[in-house]
């Protein structure tokens, strides 16, 4: 097949109804999705991320809603990244575990810590009761360059960091983990191995979704250093 670039590519934009919000339930959401049925979805994931979008499963989508921008875009910028002192003794507290990058597919480990993760986390949400096909929908997508960083206690799995490999750096797609185990904080240290990972690889940023100021589970990102946010159009650094 004839590769073309980005800006030869044509962009079809959905918005979707309006529906709940995943963060704040009293406010109404929308989004901005690229069309799932575009062949170039794995050529134009590179720049869509750079202008605010994300994957979930094997669609590409932006938050375009029409009373609230609360969702901020948010990356590491692994040149200005210094790890504070909570974040070595994160390291330090998992120094026991292996870190195993593995293909993104279903297995019956994977699936049964996401949904202990979820029957933890998201109890009374809608991502609760998991079945195989939406693991696979949402976590696996079906041209993304994917991969599962796993987080493995004496070969027993206990986290796993979802992390799709762009030209430009690695995206965070989602991490789940053995929720016993709380003051592993495996979260952060997921994170931080995104960023070990990346600077390997020679890339200049890890992806971290969105950033929510002040919103209980979201408002974690801003301690990382090195944080950008895309605000107005243009990356710039998070004061």
């Amino acid at each position: 097949m004839e590769m073309r670039r980005p800006a030869e590519i044509p962009i079809r934009l959905f918005q979707t109804s309006p529906h709940e919000c995943g963060y704040y339930p009293e406010r109404q959401a929308r989004s901005l999705v690229i069309d799932p049925s575009s062949p170039w979805l794995a050529q134009v994931y590179p720049n869509a991320i750079d202008h605010g979008f994300r994957r979930s499963g094997s669609q590409i989508y932006r938050p375009h809603c029409d009373a609230c921008n609360a969702c901020t875009p948010t990356r590491i910028n692994l040149a200005d990244f210094h790890p504070d002192r909570s974040q070595r003794r994160c390291s330090a507290r998992n120094a026991d575990l292996d870190v195993v990058i593995a293909p993104a597919q279903y297995s019956e480990a994977s699936f049964a810590l996401y949904a202990r993760y979820l029957d933890a986390r998201h109890g009374d949400g809608p991502m609760a009761d998991p079945d195989p096909e939406e693991f696979e929908e949402f976590l696996v997508g079906s041209w993304s360059h994917t991969l599962f960083l796993e987080l493995r206690e004496a070969g027993r799995l206990v986290g796993v960091a979802v992390t799709d490999a762009l030209p430009q750096g690695l995206s965070a797609v989602y991490t789940f983990y053995e929720p016993g185990l709380a003051r592993r904080s495996l979260g952060t240290f997921a994170i931080l191995q995104q960023i070990a990972l990346a600077t390997q690889r020679g890339l200049p940023y890890v992806y971290l979704g969105y950033w929510l100021a002040g919103h209980p589970k979201m408002d974690y990102k801003r301690r990382f250093s090195g944080l950008e946010i895309l605000r107005d159009g243009a990356w710039q650094e998070l004061r």
